[in-house]
């Protein structure tokens, strides 16, 4: 009885939820969105037009609760994220170690950036976020290897307290005399940059700040939530247990194309906090090619390629199952002298404008999983696809739409081991049987006012962890961002 309650629960919270997103969005889009009154304020003064004091916003971007100055060579900005989520009892006839809870759970995650930045010159510029992420996740993150919130702390006992996000030195070397417009962003202060350029970045940051980008794909705040949606779930990218790792990238852009490469440190151990400081031992390579062009003609597009190779102190499944069979125990990846092994991969990124309004995406990736998922999750192929849909098509230009389908799956080697009771930094049933892991995921984002969107959504998986014995699961989630 009390399993049916909760289910009557959730599935309440469903309806309601997805009931107000569509009884809101008509009614918004009656009138249009008013103009923010700092900026018509701000356009009052003198005879200088609110265009050339304030930035102008493209049709996709996002609104902030204040106003972004152009003239000026500092930054100062914000976002506040919150995910609410939640999951009714699953079918699980067994349970371990690392499982998806399969009881009645409930989380709710956030993380707080304080966005700064100063342009020394014409060429170079200074970026520091300070960031604080807490709250909790779905059974403390373990259990799935497409985690539905990537905004979770992969580490519970983390400190709460605040912490250095990003801090990188960002330069750029013009190759062309020709100007292009750029839109000022947190990542990049310049009003315009030279057409044919060389971009270098020394510092801390994230690895999918730069690569695998998507723009109807890559988003947490305003789009998918789902780790495998939002990234290349086989993209093994370098990154402390808070996403961030110490590297300098260099970023080749042209007319209709680019290329850039990274060099970064790795962790001391899977999912660790602490980096290896000896770039001659532990590092990662990575190296994107980017083609903006179309697969449908007269049609925008873009086609990513990636690939990546990491050294780390990384086990071997097979080392470790035939170690456990000749010592008759449960195999531990981790149970290896320090050693440096070497794991690469490559993925394929595309997006492509179907409308003006709507946009299809999908990635592929792929990497040699005989060697221990390290860093980001425990996938070694993936296959992901979907489509983003802009407001300004039912007259919301704020409002965001999506649908995406994401199929992980890990290699015989990987299999084994966890259907011999090993654990991963994340999966472990004790048993398996094995199945891809397959997720369907939607969301509608509704921009209620200035820098304020709240978004329902949902995700339903089928072998959760890889296993056929357990769920499916339907999680259903709620979004409240906000944007300074």
């Amino acid at each position: 009885m009390k399993k049916r309650s909760q289910l009557a629960d959730i599935t309440r919270y469903l309806l309601f939820v997805f009931c107000a997103a569509a009884a809101i969005a008509p009614a918004l889009a009656q009138q249009p969105d008013a103009p923010s009154t700092a900026k018509s304020d701000i356009a009052k003064q003198g005879d200088t037009t609110a265009a050339s004091v304030v930035d102008p916003l493209p049709d996709d971007a996002t609104e902030a609760m204040f106003p972004h100055f152009k003239d000026t060579r500092f930054w100062l900005s914000g976002q506040a994220n919150f995910i609410f989520q939640t999951h009714p009892p699953f079918h699980a006839p067994y349970s371990g170690p690392n499982s998806l809870g399969s009881h009645y759970d409930k989380a709710t995650s956030r993380v707080m950036t304080l966005y700064t930045g100063v342009r020394l010159n014409n060429s170079t510029e200074l970026l520091v976020d300070i960031e604080e992420a807490g709250g909790a996740a779905l059974s403390t993150g373990l259990g799935l290897a497409g985690n539905t919130d990537l905004d979770i702390v992969r580490n519970p006992s983390l400190s709460k307290a605040p912490y250095l996000g990003r801090a990188m030195v960002h330069k750029v070397f013009a190759l062309s005399k020709d100007k292009i417009e750029n839109q000022r962003t947190a990542f990049s202060l310049f009003e315009e940059l030279p057409r044919r350029r060389l971009e270098i970045r020394i510092g801390k940051f994230s690895m999918p700040d730069f690569f695998d980008v998507n723009s109807v794909g890559s988003d947490t705040h305003l789009q998918f939530i789902n780790w495998t949606t939002d990234n290349n779930g086989a993209w093994d990218y370098a990154a402390d247990t808070r996403g961030y790792t110490v590297g300098v990238t260099a970023d080749f852009e042209d007319r209709n194309w680019g290329f850039r490469f990274a060099e970064a440190l790795m962790p001391k151990v899977a999912n660790g906090i602490d980096l290896v400081w000896k770039p001659w031992q532990a590092h990662a390579e990575n190296l994107e090619y980017e083609l903006r062009d179309g697969l449908i003609p007269n049609k925008s597009g873009v086609i990513r390629l990636l690939a990546f190779t990491n050294y780390a102190n990384m086990g071997i499944y097979r080392d470790q199952i035939a170690l456990a069979e000749e010592n008759h125990v449960t195999p531990n990846i981790t149970n290896h002298p320090w050693r440096i092994t070497r794991k690469y991969g490559f993925g394929i990124n595309l997006e492509q404008k179907l409308t003006h309004n709507l946009t299809a995406f999908a990635r592929f990736g792929w990497n040699n999983g005989k060697t221990e998922s390290f860093a980001y999750t425990e996938v070694d192929q993936t296959f992901a696809e979907g489509l983003g849909a802009n407001g300004a098509w039912w007259h919301r230009k704020q409002d965001r739409a999506g649908v995406a389908f994401v199929s992980n799956a890990i290699c015989k080697d990987h299999q084994t081991y966890l259907a011999d009771g090993g654990l991963g930094f994340l999966l472990g049933d004790g048993k398996l049987n094995y199945g891809r892991e397959n997720i369907v995921e939607s969301y509608y984002t509704i921009h209620v006012w200035r820098g304020i969107y709240l978004a329902p959504g949902v995700q339903h998986i089928v072998n959760p962890g890889y296993n056929r014995d357990r769920g499916p699961v339907l999680v259903p989630s709620f979004r409240a961002h906000v944007e300074f």
